[in-house]
């Protein structure tokens, strides 16, 4: 173990234009380094050498696009050490309040989904014995059930599922930091955000995490997911 890395790493995040900046990125995107000036409120020059820094840690990935230069997390396990963070420095859940509200029904996690609406389709699945976890190991695995539990969606999860590549799991199980239960990561999870986001269901608000739920995607998962747990959702 590596104590001198791990404290380097430590104290990157720390800093807090740095972890205003990483934050920015929880939902997935990239973004320019403008645009995580203004969501640090720093000044461009500053933000370039905290993202210089960043970069070099392997905390964020950098791509050249046309004349701009696009940042985004290096890495799912980024996320999900992000993700703790933020579980650990709220003792108690989130007070519901206008802002918080909407981050606490529907949000990304990196790329998969989180708040009230990710918990209950990890709970869905789980009741339909289509994902398995394991809490002792945090571990999960997908079953035999999955496919036909996703074609209430429109998913065809086995072509889907094939075309993931890499040391990426299939499905891991992710701590809720506002919910204190477990959703869903890993390929599935970020397959099923893709498909509600693609189907128009989830939309994206600007400078948030926060997800919107349209009328047409409370209307397909309600159905799929039945009347009682879509009420632990909206309710």
């Amino acid at each position: 173990m590596n104590t001198n890395r791990i404290a380097h790493v430590a104290s990157l995040v720390g800093e807090p234009a740095r972890t205003a900046m990483l934050m920015a990125l929880m939902d997935g995107r990239a973004l320019t380094a403008r645009e995580l000036a203004n969501a640090a409120r720093i000044t461009p020059a500053t933000a370039s050498r905290h993202l210089g820094l960043l970069v070099e840690a392997s905390l964020l990935s950098v791509a050249q696009q046309g004349r701009h230069r696009y940042h985004r997390l290096a890495s799912p396990e980024v996320a999900r050490v992000l993700e703790g963070l933020m579980q650990l420095s709220t003792v108690a859940p989130v007070p519901a309040g206008p802002r918080n509200a909407s981050l606490r029904t529907a949000r990304t996690c990196y790329d998969h989904l989180a708040g009230r609406l990710g918990v209950a389709i990890a709970g869905h699945l789980l009741e339909a014995d289509a994902v398995v976890f394991d809490d002792e190991a945090a571990t999960a695995h997908i079953t035999d059930g999955l496919p036909n539990a996703l074609s209430g969606m429109g998913l065809d999860v086995d072509m889907a599922m094939a075309a993931g590549s890499g040391r990426r799991p299939p499905c891991r199980p992710c701590l809720d930091w506002s919910e204190r239960r477990m959703h869903l990561a890993g390929r599935l999870g970020a397959l099923i955000c893709h498909h509600c986001l693609e189907r128009g269901w989830l939309q994206r608000g600007q400078g948030t995490r926060a997800l919107t739920i349209t009328p047409p995607g409370a209307l397909a998962l309600r159905d799929w997911m039945g009347t009682e747990r879509w009420r632990s959702v909206v309710d």
